[in-house]
């Protein structure tokens, strides 16, 4: 199965480091996150699971809640924490997903048989209050994942969400925005208070709506 925008992400429930979740009843009502690791014990994802747990307050001044996947059992996943608690100087603050038969893995099409059927491979899925998937990334397993990154388009998605914006290239929470073409010429002093510059027909920015 492969996961595409705007697919409803499959409801699970599953054994993690925090007790019992029922996905979606866990979630609630906000944004989530949910990444994979094809293993415990291997050293790129100690790395990011440290990385993603010193991050956590900044996920949490959004509303998104963050679960990390591994097929590997439980009593794994909890000696796996004290490792990336010691080597990476942090504290593993959000449910790490017990996965051991690939029953969420296969949901969310973390089994990529080209690269290994052995393992998962290592991705991101950004979901929305409505339970749909707003973003999907895969990494190979020798690259870290850039968790600012993940931050950067949870800010974009949660902007664009609520006004009729779009963020350009590098965009960063603070700088201006481009009104989407479905707005009106003569709209938009209506939507866009804060004024506007019009670089060309198809190209009109404005400063970020909700500073």
């Amino acid at each position: 199965m492969s996961l595409r925008l705007g697919d409803v992400a499959p409801d699970f429930t599953a054994e993690t480091t925090e007790g019992t979740i029922n996905f979606h009843e866990w979630l609630g009502n906000g944004w989530g996150v949910l990444f994979s690791h094809p293993a415990d014990f291997t050293p790129v994802c100690t790395t990011e699971l440290g990385a993603m747990s010193k991050l956590t307050p900044e996920f949490k001044k959004r509303n998104v809640k963050v679960a990390a996947l591994s097929a590997d059992p439980l009593d794994s996943h909890t000696k796996w924490v004290n490792d990336i608690n010691e080597t990476q100087n942090t504290t593993v603050n959000y449910p790490l997903i017990a996965d051991p038969e690939f029953k969420v893995a296969n949901l969310y099409g973390m089994v990529h048989p080209n690269v290994t059927d052995k393992f998962t491979v290592r991705s991101v899925f950004v979901i929305g209050p409505d339970k749909k998937v707003k973003l999907t990334i895969t990494y190979p397993a020798s690259t870290g994942r850039n968790f600012d990154e993940i931050l950067r388009v949870i800010d974009s998605l949660q902007l664009t969400a609520n006004y009729s914006v779009a963020t350009p290239a590098n965009w960063k929470n603070g700088e201006d925005v481009i009104i989407t073409t479905a707005v009106k010429d003569e709209d938009i002093p209506g939507k866009f208070p804060k004024g506007h510059k019009r670089i060309k027909p198809y190209l009109r920015t404005t400063p970020q709506p909700n500073l």
